[in-house]
């Protein structure tokens, strides 16, 4: 069988979740270098957020190009393209020897790991319908599960041989392994059809208009709410390493929270897939905005090694399903053929709120001396998409009554 939630769909959505795995060190292997390549550049913590800000710049631009091109030409040709990028942007990284050219490569990295996560999605969201959901959750879990991976590997590695070497090893790792796995998801999506608003086959199930919004107007406000949760987002996930190393404790206890941060994460985002097929993707996307709130005021209540790994894992546990919540939305109002551009800009997106936060959060660092303003920062952008969510709601559940009526 090979048609929607066949056994080859689920086969399909592993293969996937594994090329995500792989491709996302190109995220997250900067985020553990950070304190080795400040030291080694002698440059500041705003300088090296910077680099870590272009690197996810690029991750924005990728998500939004080659979700066009998967559009058009399918998924294989980007994961191709993706793990040449890779490599030869991490060869190329250990050369480099001042922060504008080391930016400017970490531009490449981020363009090239952006192929294997919101086009993944996007592409596993034709082969399922009932379980859309938890499909797409899943799919987005790749992202985490190399956050969960690849941060203990790359702080032994960078331990042992240096940040260099490890910069090569990651570029041989993904050409090796991507390109295989690319050319196993040769198969063209099914033509499915779903009855949406208009009767039309391949339809969405809702319009935008329904929610009183034009299609770029729902697509603006998605891109809104991205920036606003991932900005929060990005305090933990971007610093845990540097504010752990700044504690006195290490940046292996860093990298240990981070895994732990994104492991929950993980289980968060499987489960909030399995809440978006019973709820609808802005519900979930209201949840997730409010328990990852709730979380961020942990690490303001106090920065003992104990309550970090407690607050890491509330953190991870509490706010995985947010994203994958933007793609649900997406197949929920906008036609399926319009599917790798739309979830590519409204995931995407979220990268720039992680570009953005990443800065801001090293630069009140350095105008502080510490991250708790950062921290109270995270917090007042997280409200800001949470009452973008509960806009949203106000004018889904408005439509439904008069539906009704």
């Amino acid at each position: 069988m090979s048609g929607v939630e066949s056994s080859y769909a689920w086969w399909r959505l592993a293969a996937s979740v594994t090329l995500s795995t792989v491709g996302g060190i190109g995220m997250w292997c900067l985020v553990v270098a950070l304190p080795s390549i400040q030291q080694d550049l002698g440059i500041t913590r705003a300088d090296i957020s910077f680099a870590y800000t272009m690197n996810t710049l690029g991750f924005f631009a990728g998500g939004v190009t080659w979700g066009k091109l998967v559009d058009k030409r399918g998924i294989v040709l980007t994961a191709v393209l993706s793990a040449t990028g890779l490599a030869i942007g991490f060869a190329t990284a250990p050369f480099t020897p001042s922060l504008p050219l080391f930016a400017t490569v970490q531009v490449l990295i981020g363009f090239s790991a952006a192929a294997t996560f919101a086009p993944l999605v996007a592409d596993i969201s034709h082969w399922f319908d009932k379980r859309r959901g938890i499909a797409v959750a899943i799919a987005a879990s790749g992202n985490y599960l190399a956050g969960a991976i690849w941060p203990s590997i790359i702080q032994m590695m960078i331990a042992d041989h240096g940040w260099r070497v490890t910069y090569w090893a990651a570029g041989a790792l993904c050409f090796v392994a991507m390109i295989p796995l690319a050319l196993t998801l040769r198969r063209k999506p099914p033509q499915h059809e779903t009855t949406g608003a208009d009767g039309g086959a391949g339809a969405a199930i809702h319009s935008p208009r329904s929610l009183g919004l034009s299609p770029n107007g729902l697509q603006a406000v998605l891109v809104v709410a991205g920036i606003g949760c991932c900005v929060a987002m990005s305090m933990p996930q971007v610093h845990i390493v540097a504010y752990c190393a700044d504690l006195g404790y290490g940046v292996a206890r860093g990298a240990e929270m981070l895994s732990l941060m994104l492991g929950f994460g993980i289980v968060s985002r499987i489960a909030s897939g399995w809440i978006a097929d019973r709820v609808g993707g802005v519900k979930t996307l209201l949840l997730g905005s409010t328990l990852q709130c709730v979380a961020l005021v942990f690490y303001l209540v106090d920065d003992s090694v104990n309550s970090l790994y407690l607050a890491s894992a509330l953190f991870g546990l509490f706010q995985g399903g947010i994203v994958p919540s933007y793609a649900i939305i997406v197949r929920e109002y906008f036609p399926p053929k319009e599917a790798g551009f739309r979830v590519g800009l409204a995931i995407s997106s979220t990268l720039i709120g992680m570009a953005l936060g990443g800065w801001m959060g090293g630069v009140l660092f350095d105008m502080t001396g510490s991250y708790r303003a950062a921290f109270i920062n995270g917090i007042a952008w997280n409200l800001l998409n949470g009452a973008v969510a509960w806009w949203l709601l106000f004018r889904q559940n408005r439509r439904n009554v008069f539906a009704a009526g």
